[in-house]
């Protein structure tokens, strides 16, 4: 499981331990969320094989568990080893490649996991939220109605539990998601915005929901972010 920059801006091994090459280099095979963004991280973390003589297949949202796993994984129970590699950051969380690390436990294969960036996880580091209880939710329903049943249940939770929610949301949305949130919550609620996480241009602020509303909205239009309720 080898994980990749999340941002394009940023340098291979600024965010990647160079140990992790030796591992790039003795493999020939990958299993990859997008062919095209596997191909050029290889080519900038500058790995000993010519990229034209490596073999991928992509693993992402359009495949379908079952047969077409299985074939993928396949040549890993033959005797040979694979990379799976994310669009971005770790792969197998909230990524698609969990399904070859679970093809892989049920065949009794290893799976490795390598050091490398977590949007997820460096955005809760980053938040002064509490880091001893909390959970994933992925994406919130699209609708604005059941979006704001979820975030009123994640609010509740994260006051109940004193759990932090994390949560995403398509770029494109996430002006609209965070406007919901700020109309939703209680002014006491505590939230973090953590945007471009590891680029040049990072944002990541946590401020109560009544604090957010009195001051400037920040950009995050169509760019990567991670939300936090606590």
């Amino acid at each position: 499981m080898i994980p990749c920059p999340i941002s394009d801006r940023t340098d291979v091994y600024d965010v990647v331990p160079e140990a992790n090459r030796k591992v790039l280099d003795s493999l020939d095979y990958f299993i990859v969320e997008n062919v095209r963004s596997a191909r050029r991280f290889l080519s900038k973390a500058g790995i000993s094989r010519r990229i034209d003589d490596l073999e991928f297949v992509e693993l992402n949202e359009h495949t379908s568990a079952g047969e077409a796993v299985e074939a993928m994984v396949r040549p890993i129970a033959e005797g040979r080893s694979a990379g799976v590699i994310s669009e971005a950051g770790v792969p197998g969380v909230a990524d698609p490649g969990a399904l070859a690390a679970e093809a892989c436990h049920r065949l009794g294969i290893r799976v490795v996991p390598l050091v490398g960036p977590s949007s997820i996880l460096m955005a809760l580091m980053a938040s002064g939220l509490n880091g001893q209880s909390f959970a994933f939710c992925g994406y919130l329903p699209v609708k604005p109605p059941e979006r704001a049943k979820a975030l009123r249940a994640l609010e509740r939770r994260a006051h109940a539990e004193r759990q932090s929610q994390i949560f995403i949301e398509a770029p494109y949305r996430n002006v609209k998601l965070l406007e919901q949130i700020l109309s939703v919550c209680g002014v006491e609620t505590r939230l973090t915005v953590a945007c471009d996480i590891t680029s040049p241009d990072e944002y990541i602020a946590t401020r109560s929901v009544g604090a957010w509303r009195r001051g400037a909205m920040p950009d995050i239009g169509k760019r990567p972010t991670i939300f936090i309720i606590g």
